[in-house]
This record gives structure tokens, C-alpha cells and sequence, in this order.
């Protein structure tokens, strides 16, 4: 006779109401039960004092380890006895094991690409910057616990044009943005939170619903449905759980209300849809964990075009007192306890063959080299960004470009991993042959070709070019480029012989993914664009137009990849680059612009127009030297000191050695003398500074790293500081 053991971290059955259900029905299915606590476990003489029920009560019993554990504690108060229930899982088959918090369950979702198109794009909140990056994409979005039960801890933010509005349960509160960040503050300093965009079910009569899924094993360790249930929210409330005032009915006469016609269909939808996820996560615990799961709650919404989206998984649901299926639950989980105790050896079988079949799944990893004269890093943190919402990747840090840096990256790409970002930088001919000799690429990406080094090709364009299409030709011939068709120096590159497929990219003419309709926002840009046969409306949490071309660069490869536009619009909001037109909020409204890393004439172009499109007031520019030009130097200049006077800038300084020619240029076109000033010694142009900036001022500081101009932003900051 099977013997079946309830472990509990509670000692005393009779507080656990689901203990008699599961008592009785054992008695029902001929297998012995018993209740115990992991403080009863006898390791050393192999027994347990469990608990029995009979004649109407619980008895105290000295009895043997059982065939098979049902794990009904809670995981957090059980994890006091680790050790413990570890030995015992390493000898007895448990039939269910715990999937972990929100965030662990969303993070397995992701691993199989079927179900990544149903997941709401979710992130753990880590700062209150980040939750305005999300809302300024998403508008609306839900800010929940990550380890919340029964619908408790849950808001509801959506922006307005006052501010903000804040609803939990049927309760609305209005916050400036000033009350909201104290809010998220207090929240996120009490706990781990998790924001996602808000996707609701609405009926007909404009209440919010959502839908149970109720999944378990049976006696022949098949997975089938308990039931399936719609859970409807009060009047007034945008929260269906019944612990909430939600409540419930039954499927087939609400998708008949709703529905009509299209009721069986849905129906079919979610019973396929309840069965596929729970064969999914209980292979991925099996792969990752050598454990099985017996049972799962799926809450899931649908959209106006009756798309599933997953809410939430929940490991051991609990069942809607009207059904009265509590005793259905039990009867399933004793069928598969005594299933399981019979078939430990072809339950572990079955394990290794997943296992085995995972590995062998695993295809051509997707190795994505990025080059060009701007814009590499920022194209390379997009696409890291939005791979990592479903792939284990490699992603080179920032900066790290060189042929060096590459035979490191060589040496710490494991096998691990689903996907490999780089940077190839380049000074030289030859360089990027030599990337492409240690890691050979399948997706490259030539964001332009600029005058970055071009002094270096004997000041011919087609130099640089030629050296850029050194990727091209080390690449995988039957990969994937994408290159910027809005970029004249790029139809210099050697595409002729390339075999594979080649997908351009644009702001203002016909291509394969075209950005249209760009904004600038508060804190970043938004644009248009079709993907997948739809229009969507994107946010990228970084300053200018230029940088639209690094979204759509990590656009094109993530939508190549698989990707939704839903992970797409989530993985753009990135972790930008440090020093690439970094905002400073300095007191007196001043606002401080640092983009201190590179220089070069297209760069300098860029930030300016960023500095004409968000200064209030007085627009300061700060232009350090530009290296590297070689004898196009003098023009280039002359072409800067036109675009610093085309753009309506109020003050110019230039920085460093013949930076001089930049003001003279602006002058000739008829900017105020009064208004230049040049300087060679830092200390001066800060002495500058401290005199002439004024309440209201934008500063636009642009120079190379090695100009070392990221002084005078921590100058500024420091002066003007709050």
C-alpha cells in the first residue's frame, strides 16, 4: 500500500483545514496518509512521528518514511528546516515543488520562445528614475509586491496631464510628481517591487475581469484541468480576485454573454493554452531542477483583439468555494501521489530524455558584432537590452571595442549563453579583420560611416569605409546586416559579394523598419513605427534624433530574432551609457547636458541639435577638439561654427588646440562676438563659467574623453548644485 506523507512547517494538523479533506480522501483511494512536521523526522532511525486521522480525530503515530511527500507548507517557514527537507527530497519523491516569487515564475516563461509572446513585459523597480523611463513608455502601468498573494499590495498608475493617478482597489488618489516619487520611495524601501504595462479585460458592461486556470496531474501523471473560471471585479474596482469582493462564474454562460459566436473557440483557446503552459513550466523545472510539478493556477486577461496575456502563475491555488471543487483538487493530488510513488524510476527517465532533448535543441547562437563611427555603444546597450528579456546573453562593456577586449570576450563565452553582443571598434585598416578572426559574427551592424579617425585613411571617407566593410567580409556570408540607409557615407560600403540578407534602417525614407513621427519628450524621444504589421509607439530613455537609429538598430535584430513589439517596447528602456547626453539638474532650473565621451563633427551636430530642442532659455554650447581629422580639420570646423549659429545658440566656448577656427566660422556667419570665447587652461574657462551662467541656462558640454571635459560637467554640478 502506497504511503503518502503531508509535510507542513505547522505541527498541528487540525490548524490546517485541507489535512482532513486529504485524510479522507486517501482512505477513499486505498493509500495510507499521514501529517508530519520536519521537526518529527528521525533520520537515524528512519521513522517519523506523524499524525493519523482516526475515529474522527488525530492521533499521534510512530510511522515509517512514506513513499511520497505532498508539500503543502509554506516555502519561506519551511526553508528554516533546509536541511531537513533536503535529505528527505534526495530520498523520497516530492509531487510538488515551489516555483518561487513572481519575478522567478515570469524569468521560466521566458525560456521557451512559444510563450514569450503571452508575457507582460515585467521589470523589478530598482529606482524611481526607472519607473518614470516605464510610465513615459507605457502611460499605464500595474506596481505590484513580488512575492503579493490574493490580489493584496497591487496599484494601478496611469499619467494624466495634471500628474498622475494612483488607484488601488476602488480607490483613486491624484499625486503630483513630487508625491508620487515620495510614494514609490516608501514603497520600494519596505520591499522588492515589479512594474509592468497595465493590459485589461473588460465585459461588456465595464467591469474587469480575468480568467482562472486551474491545472493539475492525474493518476496517470498527465496533466488535465480542474476547471477554468472567470473572476469578475466589483463595480468600480480594477481588481477581479475574490479575496478582493471579485467573484466568480461559470465559464461556458459568461463566454456565451460576451462572446457569442466566438465562445467555443475561446474556451478551446484556453483549455489548449491551461495545458501547453503547464507542460512547459514542468519541463523547465524538470531541466533546471531534476523536480516536477503537480499543480498551478494561471490568471489570464484578454485584449480588445482577444489575445492572451498571462497576469500571473500561482503555485498551489486555491479553489472558489461556489464550485465546491476542493474535494476534486484532492482526489487528483492523491492520484498523482500514488502515480508518482509507483513510477519514481520512469518519472526519472523521463527527466534525463528532457534533459538530453534540451541540449540538443539548442541551435546557432545568435553573435551580433556591432561598428560604425557612432553610435556602437548605444546600439549594443538597446539590443543587450532587449535580448536579456528572454535570452542569457553576453553583452561587451562599454568601451571595451578593441581587438584586445575581443580575445577576453572569446574566453568568457560559455555555452551558457543564448546570445553575444559586441562592439568592434576600429583605427586602423586590419583591426576589424582581426575581430572577425577571434569571433566570427552571424548579425552585424554598421550603424554609419563618419570622420571618426579619418585622418588616419589619408582623409578619404572611402578609407573608413573600406575598413568598415571589413565586417562585412568576416562575417558570416549567409548572416544577417543592417546597415543606415539615410547614411550617404554608407553606400561606400562593400556589400556586393554579401550573400545573406541585408535590412536597412531609417528616419526619413522608405526601409525595412522606418522611425516616423519622433518627439522630443521629457526625458527622452518617442517615435512611430510599423512592426509586425502594426503601428506601435516607442520611448527611448535618451536625448536626440540620432539616437532613433540606435533603437532601430537593435529594433531590426530583435524583431529578426522572435522578439514582440511588446518585449521590444520594454527592452528599450535601457540602462543608458554613462556620459552620452546625460541630463543635470542643477538648481535655478540650470540643466547641465554631458556628453563627454566621444567628438567627432557628426556627434557634435547631434548633441547640438539636442541643446536647440530642449533649452528653455539661453543655450550654452561647450565644444572641445575633435582628433583625428586629419587635413579635413579645418573644414569640418568651419562646417560646426555653421551649425552652432544655423541652430540659435546664445553662447558659444570652444576648448583646445585650434578649436578657435569653430568660433571664427560662427562669427563670419554673423554670430555676436561678444558671445565666443576660447581657451586652452580649463581653470579659465571654469572661472567663465561661474560668471556668466545664469538662472534658466541650458550647458551643453561636448568633448572626447581624452579631453578630459567630463571636469567641467563636475564642475558645473558642484557649483550649481541643488
Amino acid at each position: 500500500m502506497t504511503i503518502i506523507g503531508m509535510l507542513h512547517h505547522r505541527r498541528d494538523p487540525k490548524t490546517v483545514i485541507k489535512s482532513y479533506a486529504y485524510a479522507a480522501v486517501a482512505m477513499a483511494e486505498g493509500v495510507k496518509f499521514y501529517y508530519f512536521s520536519p521537526g518529527t523526522v528521525n533520520f537515524v532511525n528512519r521513522f517519523i512521528r506523524g499524525q493519523v486521522y482516526e475515529n474522527g480525530s488525530w492521533q499521534e503515530r510512530i510511522m515509517p518514511f512514506p513513499d511520497v511527500i505532498y508539500n503543502a507548507g509554506s516555502p519561506e517557514k519551511l526553508a528554516k528546516s533546509k536541511d531537513i527537507i533536503d535529505k528527505l527530497r534526495s530520498e523520497i519523491p516530492f509531487t510538488t515543488n515551489s516555483l518561487g516569487n513572481k519575478w522567478n515564475i515570469n524569468e521560466r516563461l521566458m525560456e521557451a520562445k512559444e510563450f514569450t509572446n503571452y508575457l507582460i513585459p515585467s521589470e523589478v523597480l530598482k529606482s524611481v528614475e526607472n519607473f518614470h523611463k516605464f510610465i513615459s513608455s507605457f502611460q499605464k502601468v500595474v506596481f505590484k509586491p513580488i512575492d503579493g498573494r490574493k490580489g493584496k499590495g497591487i496599484y494601478f498608475i496611469s499619467k494624466t496631464d495634471e500628474g498622475y493617478e494612483v488607484r488601488r482597489n476602488s480607490e483613486n488618489v491624484n499625486y503630483s510628481k513630487e508625491q508620487l516619487n515620495e510614494f514609490l520611495k516608501e514603497k520600494l524601501a519596505t520591499g522588492t517591487y515589479i512594474i509592468q504595462p497595465y493590459i485589461q479585460s473588460i465585459t461588456k458592461s465595464g467591469q474587469v475581469y480575468d480568467f482562472r486556470l486551474h491545472v493539475q496531474k492525474n493518476g496517470e501523471g498527465k496533466w488535465v484541468i480542474t476547471t477554468i473560471y472567470p473572476r469578475i471585479a466589483p463595480s468600480g474596482s480594477i481588481i477581479p480576485n475574490i479575496n478582493n469582493g471579485g467573484y466568480t462564474n461559470y465559464l461556458e454562460p459568461f463566454l456565451q454573454l460576451e462572446f457569442k459566436e466566438e465562445a467555443y473557440d475561446i474556451k478551446r483557446m484556453l483549455e489548449h493554452f491551461s495545458l501547453s503552459l503547464a507542460n512547459h513550466l514542468d519541463h523547465i523545472q524538470m531541466v533546471k531542477y531534476g523536480e516536477v510539478i503537480d499543480e498551478i493556477g494561471i490568471d489570464v486577461g484578454l485584449d480588445e483583439n482577444l489575445k492572451i496575456w498571462v497576469y500571473e502563475v500561482n503555485w498551489r491555488p486555491g479553489c472558489p468555494p461556489a464550485f465546491y471543487l476542493e474535494l476534486d483538487v484532492v482526489v487528483l493530488s492523491i492520484q498523482y501521489a500514488k502515480f508518482l510513488a509507483e513510477n519514481q524510476t520512469k518519472v526519472k527517465n523521463e527527466i534525463k530524455t528532457i534533459k538530453k532533448k534540451k541540449i540538443e535543441e539548442k541551435g546557432e547562437v545568435p553573435i551580433i558584432a556591432i561598428t560604425g563611427s557612432a553610435g556602437k555603444t548605444t546600439s549594443k546597450a538597446f539590443l543587450a537590452s532587449i535580448l536579456a528579456k528572454k535570452w542569457n546573453i553576453f553583452e561587451s562593456k562599454d568601451y571595451w571595442n578593441t581587438t584586445e577586449h575581443t580575445k577576453k570576450h572569446a574566453a568568457e563565452i560559455n555555452d551558457a549563453h543564448e546570445a553575444v553582443v559586441l562592439e568592434y571598434g576600429m583605427a586602423y585598416p586590419g583591426v576589424i579583420t582581426e575581430h572577425c578572426s577571434i569571433i566570427k559574427p552571424n548579425i552585424s551592424i554598421v550603424t554609419n560611416i563618419g570622420l571618426a579617425h579619418v585622418g588616419n585613411f589619408d582623409s578619404d571617407i572611402k578609407g573608413v569605409a573600406h575598413a568598415k566593410s571589413e565586417l562585412i567580409h568576416g562575417m558570416d556570408q549567409e548572416g544577417i546586416l543592417i546597415i543606415n540607409k539615410d547614411d550617404e557615407n554608407s553606400k561606400h560600403l562593400e556589400t556586393k559579394q554579401f550573400k545573406g540578407k541585408i535590412i536597412t534602417v531609417s528616419t526619413k525614407s522608405p526601409a525595412n523598419y522606418r522611425a516616423y513621427k519622433i518627439q522630443y519628450k521629457d526625458n527622452g524621444m518617442s517615435f512611430k513605427m510599423r512592426l509586425q504589421r502594426q503601428e506601435i509607439e516607442l520611448f527611448i530613455p535618451i536625448l536626440g534624433e540620432h539616437h532613433v537609429y540606435n533603437a532601430l538598430n537593435a529594433i531590426a535584430v530583435a524583431d529578426y530574432l522572435g522578439f514582440t513589439p511588446m518585449e521590444i517596447k520594454a527592452g528599450l528602456i535601457f540602462k543608458k551609457p554613462p556620459r552620452r547626453l546625460t541630463i543635470y539638474n542643477c538648481r535655478d532650473n540650470i540643466t547641465v547636458i554631458d556628453d563627454t565621451v566621444h567628438s567627432h563633427p557628426q556627434g557634435v551636430r547631434a548633441a547640438l541639435d539636442v541643446l536647440s530642442n530642449i533649452g528653455k532659455k539661453r543655450k550654452i554650447a561647450i565644444i572641445g577638439q575633435m582628433r583625428e581629422l586629419g587635413e579635413l580639420r579645418e573644414e569640418e570646423y568651419r562646417k560646426v561654427g555653421d551649425y552652432v549659429h544655423e541652430k540659435g545658440i546664445d553662447i558659444l566656448i570652444t576648448y583646445g588646440f585650434r578649436t578657435e577656427e569653430i568660433g571664427a566660422q560662427a562669427k563670419e556667419k554673423g554670430f555676436s562676438p561678444k558671445n565666443i570665447y576660447h581657451f586652452t587652461k580649463k581653470e579659465e574657462l571654469h572661472e567663465l563659467l561661474e560668471k556668466i551662467v545664469n538662472k534658466d541656462d541650458t550647458i551643453l558640454i561636448k568633448g572626447a574623453s581624452k579631453t578630459n571635459m567630463f571636469d567641467t560637467v563636475k564642475f558645473l554640478d558642484q557649483t550649481f548644485k541643488e
